[in-house]
Order: C-alpha cells, then structure tokens, then sequence
C-alpha cells in the first residue's frame, strides 16, 4: 500500500467510524457490567467479544484497502449469490434464537448472515445498474432491481426476522439518486401516512379523515388550475379505502398479539408500561434521568440496576443517554449524521456508476438503522430488532458494516483511478 494511497485516504471518515465503535464497546462493558468483569479485554464477555470483532473488521478493512477496484465490480453477482445461498442455508443448518432461525453456530461465536446480505444485495444493485447502465425509468429494469431485493427480503422475512427484512427500504436512496421517479416515493409515503391513520383510528373514522384529506387536496389544486378534474381523486379515495381495509384485516387477523401490542404502544393506542411497553418506558426513563451531562461512565442507575431488558443490543442508545447525557448522545447523532452526509458527498466524486451506488446503498443501510434504532428507544418506533451500527453488540453487524465502510473507503481514496 504506497504512501500516495494512504494520503488519498479519507482519514475524516475512519476517524468517526474509530469514534463510533470505540463508544460502542464503552457502553456496551458499562450495560454489562457487573462486579466480576474484571477488563474491557476480557474475551469471554460481551464487551471483549466486540472489541475483538473490531481487530478482525481493521484486519480484513487493511486488506479491503489493498484489493483493485475492478475486483468488486466483477465479483458483485457471486457476492449477492453467496448471501442468499447463506440464508437459505438457516432453514437447515440455522440456530433459533427467541423464535428467529436467523444464525450459524460457529462454536462460542454466531454469525448472523442476514447482515452480510446487505453488502451482496448492495453490491448487486449496484452492479445491475451499473454495468448495464440501465435506466429505472424502464419498467423492465425497475422489475428486476425490485426482483433482486425481494428475494432477500421474503427469506429473511421467513426467518422470521422481519425487522431486518424491513431495512431494505434503504435502496429507495440509491434508486432515487439513479433516477427513480420521486412519483414513487411520493406513493410509498402517502402508504406510510395511510397504514399510520388506519391504525391509529377506528376503520370508519379512518375512512373519514381519508376523505377529508383527498377532497381538501381536490379544492386546493383546482384553485390553481381550472383544468384539474374529480374522477382521478375519486379513484385516490376508493383506491385508499381498499388499503385501509387490507391494513385493517392483516393487522387484526394475520399479525401476532405482541406485534399488535408493541404498535399500540407506540401510537398511543395502549398505555402499557409494565407489559409490551416495559423496554420502551424504561429506556425513555434511562435516558431522560442522565439529563444534560449525564451520571458518568458506570454511574447508570437504571443501566446497573439492568431495568432496560436487551440494553446491549436494541437499548444501547438509552446506556448513552443515561450515563453521558444529552451532550453525549447529540454527539453520537451529529457523528452519525456526518458520516452519512460524508458518505453521499464522496459518492458524488465518483467516475463510475457502480461505486457510486454502492456508496449511496452503504449510506442508506446506516440511517435506516440509525433512525430506526434510535426511534425505538425514544418510543417513536415499534420495537424490531434493529441494532444501532458499530455501537450495538453484535459481532455480524460490527463486521458487516465495517466491511461496508473499507470498501467504501477503497472506492473513494481510488475513484480517479481505474487500475
């Protein structure tokens, strides 16, 4: 690796992931603490674990670093391949952890190949789209990008562990910056406003603010245009009507009790602080008594008190905000927000197609889990199972998204060359 090359580094950017992980392995040790845990560099505990899936992911990152560029690019349809033939592998050869088959037992360690599909999926898309050059305005080639991201998506719902199948929604970046009608998203998140309104009110009322919304809409746009006509916002509201309907009866007949639950909780519906609402209440109450500065590393009453069930995992947010604060946990957020912003800057620079959709899948994959994972333990989302990237325990993830980051950093310290 020449001295030239490790200038072109983005060295920014590996400073903030370094940050990330480092806090990450800190509140990890401090949500697992107990008085027996003698270091941080025990291997045997959680936190020691994590630590040494950061020496494998810097390890394997330094070859990354040193692989040609080409070599993605060529390899990208094997990459997607292999992933699925690992998820399909779990209904035969998986463990089952709380339901889910959703892991290979490697003797004292699991892996969790769901994680690593991202990066084949990612590498796919943007293989697909750039190899080809082909244009998502074709329904022929948005059909077979969506074909691509089903086939994930269905195995890992069949786990079942749809939480993680729920994360694909990053691709819309990559798709949108590739010139996917933003008629698409529109729709996706006039669905999204639906599915909250049908659930959140009885069916009839539903039906009512739905109608109200679409004849306001109707009045609005014919105030500027005298050419607009009813019948498209007739078929809008019937069309709207039928979903409502199908969201009702899948939530009411097709979805478990303890999903129905944890939605309940947070929309509202249900006030529940000791059952399905216990986790989300005691993490809100985590993080709101670290108050400004927080009570200090180790300092948690509620994380050494262990109230927050999964702290490690799902809550690790609340161990943040318990023991260093709002100033801590804005700074994990702000570090997490230029990380993403710096990810899609530098995907801009890129000459070629194909890194620059990877690039964009890797940004997308970070906020979908970053958003969703802190939402959840503010109480804003369902509980799903999604980790916080780099800070959460799990060795898959660690290693997951580091790979993401020392291929991204590979494409972009190379993107004026094409050696």
């Amino acid at each position: 690796m020449s001295n030239n090359f490790i200038y072109r580094l983005d060295w920014w950017l590996i400073l903030i992931y370094l940050f990330l992980v480092i806090v990450g392995i800190v509140n990890v040790y401090s949500a697992t603490y107990t008085e027996s845990l003698e270091s941080i560099f025990d291997f045997s505990q959680l936190a020691g674990k994590q630590l040494l899936f950061l020496f494998i992911s810097i390890f394997l990152g330094a070859i990354i670093l040193g692989i040609n560029i080409k070599f993605f690019e060529h390899f990208a349809t094997s990459s997607y391949i292999t992933s699925i033939l690992l998820l399909i592998g779990l209904f035969f050869f998986g463990k089952t952890v709380s339901g889910a088959t959703s892991w290979y037992d490697l003797g004292g360690f699991s892996l969790q190949p769901s994680e690593f599909a991202k990066i084949g999926t990612a590498m796919m898309i943007a293989g697909y789209l750039g190899k080809f050059q082909s244009d998502l305005k074709k329904s022929k080639t948005l059909l077979k990008v969506i074909g691509y991201l089903l086939i994930p998506f269905i195995l890992i719902v069949l786990q079942p562990d749809p939480g993680s199948a729920l994360v694909y929604f990053a691709f819309f970046f990559p798709l949108l910056r590739e010139g996917l009608n933003f008629a698409y998203l529109i729709i996706f998140l006039s669905l999204l406003a639906l599915l909250f309104i049908t659930l959140s009110f009885k069916l009839s009322t539903s039906i009512g603010i739905i109608g109200i919304i679409t004849f306001v809409i109707y009045l609005i746009l014919k105030k500027f245009s005298s050419k607009i006509k009813i019948w498209p916002f007739i078929l809008t509201f019937i069309i709207s009507i039928g979903f409502s309907f199908s969201v009702d009866y899948i939530f009411n007949n097709l979805f478990e009790q303890r999903h129905r639950d944890r939605i309940n909780v947070v929309i509202g519906k249900t006030l529940d602080s000791k059952g399905v609402g216990y986790n989300i209440n005691q993490s809100k109450i985590a993080i709101g008594s670290g108050g400004l500065r927080g009570k200090g590393f180790l300092q948690g009453t509620q994380t050494k008190g262990d109230f927050v069930p999964e702290q490690q995992t799902d809550y690790i947010f609340s161990t943040i905000g318990e023991e260093w604060g709002f100033l801590g946990g804005f700074l994990v957020i702000l570090m997490f927000g230029i990380l993403i912003i710096r990810i899609i800057i530098r995907a801009e620079k890129q000459n070629s197609k194909f890194r620059r959709v990877f690039s964009y899948g890797v940004a997308g994959l970070i906020f979908i889990h970053f958003f969703v994972n802190i939402g959840m333990t503010l109480g804003m989302v369902p509980t799903i199972g999604i980790p916080l990237p780099f800070i959460s325990y799990g060795g898959s993830s660690l290693l997951a998204f580091s790979l993401m980051i020392f291929i991204h950093l590979n494409f972009d310290a190379n993107r004026l060359n094409e050696w």
